[in-house]
């Protein structure tokens, strides 16, 4: 998304590139080592510290002009182009930036805020956010909803000027250290479920949510499940039209599909020379292979040379993807063999991990910091083809709405909401 600006009032990428690179030598932090970002299994009080650092991080970005680069000026963006978001991105690499605020606050929240949002939201949120003072998170999922996103039934009922919301969301990663959610509910049970959702911005600390804490495999404790009871939501914090929120939706699916290649968040490239970083902690596959004393065997080698070529196939796809897009060639449900990839090929590269380490990965000392916890990343790798909508969603998008396949069978489709028995057929499509 670029800003209405005039070509010639835009600073020459190289230009950008150089300035970019004084300021971050002079005012962000380096990585370091041991460095990590995302699902963490860090104590409470550490992991509040870390959500800090980052609020400062992206504070330290909006000061010195480098946030919401690609965001119209209007709402406190920079209104660059894709060029200088990708030229920035490569001279991030190698320091610490505000993880947190990408996924899901900047992408999908704010891109839904910004086409979707009145030009009240946008005045009140997103300054606020690429100022790093509102972190945001999706309530999208329902305990019985599976993946079906349209068989929502966390309700919302009209009552003058408000609404009031009653339910319960699931797999909200972080929603127990964010400041607000953006959540799709049910405003109409008379019409068939694609028919009768809304989505509504509200803050998530609030008399009448209760948030419960989910422990996975690996420790994380991110992932949140809401208890919403008689939460009051004004009308003007409505998004998009009243039972209509599944146009708003489509749109936020994309988004939050097309994360791995959105001009709108940080990507940060991997320095020149350096090696991708594939496992917990910054170890890349080749120091993991020399921890494990495998830099000489052929068959290491060859896995690290596998993880290589699938990394670039993934960078090329999604840059295809995005040209297409952007250039009106094709349709934006192209973003789904993205997210298809990026799911594949994470999984694999967290298996060749495994792997390498051998042994190590299922038994190690509290020392092997290179190698411990491969075994639990291995156990746990599934999570990357299931967060930000399952793989099995993209594939089914891929088959029907890019090479136009046939339609699964749907028993609720056509059906008034009301008559819909919860768990019917046909749900793990919708969400595509």
């Amino acid at each position: 998304m670029s800003a209405d600006v005039k070509p010639v009032d835009i600073e020459p990428v190289e230009e950008f590139r150089l300035r970019a690179r004084r300021w971050l030598r002079e005012n962000m932090p380096l990585a370091g080592p041991g460095y990590r970002r995302g699902l963490t299994t860090l104590p409470d009080e550490e992991e509040l510290a870390e959500v800090a650092e980052e609020r400062r991080l992206q504070r330290l970005l909006w000061d010195g002009g480098f946030a919401g680069l690609c965001f119209p000026t209007e709402y406190g963006g920079q209104g660059l182009t894709q060029a200088h978001a990708d030229a920035f991105n490569k001279e991030l690499a190698g320091y610490r930036y505000p993880f947190r605020f990408q996924i899901p606050t900047i992408v999908p929240c704010a891109a839904v805020l910004l086409e979707f949002g009145t030009h009240e939201q946008k005045l009140a949120h997103i300054p606020a956010i690429l100022r790093g003072d509102e972190l945001w998170m999706q309530f999208l999922s329902e305990p019985g909803a599976g993946s079906d996103l349209a068989g929502s039934r966390t309700s919302a009922v009209r009552q003058g000027d408000d609404w009031v919301l009653n339910g319960s969301k699931i797999w909200t990663t972080g929603a127990w250290w964010s400041d607000w959610g953006l959540c799709l509910a049910r405003t109409n049970w008379d019409v068939p479920k694609h028919r009768g959702l809304s989505v509504f911005m509200l803050p998530i600390h609030q008399p009448g949510i209760e948030i419960s804490r989910i422990e996975m495999l690996n420790g994380s404790k991110e992932f949140c499940q809401e208890f919403l009871t008689d939460v009051v939501v004004p009308d003007s914090d409505r998004i998009g039209a009243v039972d209509d929120g599944w146009t708003v939706a489509t749109r936020w699916l994309f988004h939050e599909r097309s994360i791995h290649s959105s001009p709108l968040t940080l990507r940060p490239a991997v320095a020149s020379g350096g090696h991708e970083s594939y496992g917990e902690g910054g170890a890349s596959l080749l120091e993991l292979a020399e921890v494990a004393g495998r830099l000489d065997d052929p068959g290491a080698r060859e896995l690290v040379g596998e993880a290589h070529v699938l990394k670039a196939a993934q960078r090329e796809l999604d840059r295809r993807v995005q040209a297409t897009i952007a250039g009106r060639k094709g349709s934006d449900q192209l973003v789904s063999l993205s997210r298809l990839m990026q799911g594949v090929v994470s999984t694999r590269l967290t298996t060749i991990g495994y792997e390498l380490a051998g042994a190590d990965a299922a038994a190690w000392a509290d020392d092997d910091e290179a190698v411990g916890a491969r075994g639990v990343n291995y156990l746990t790798r599934q999570v990357a083809c299931v967060g930000g909508g399952t793989t099995e969603m993209a594939r089914n998008a891929i088959a029907e709405r890019v090479l136009g396949m046939p339609r699964e069978l749907a028993l609720d489709r056509g059906v008034p909401f009301r008559e819909v028995r919860s768990g019917s057929a046909g749900g793990a499509a919708a969400r595509g």
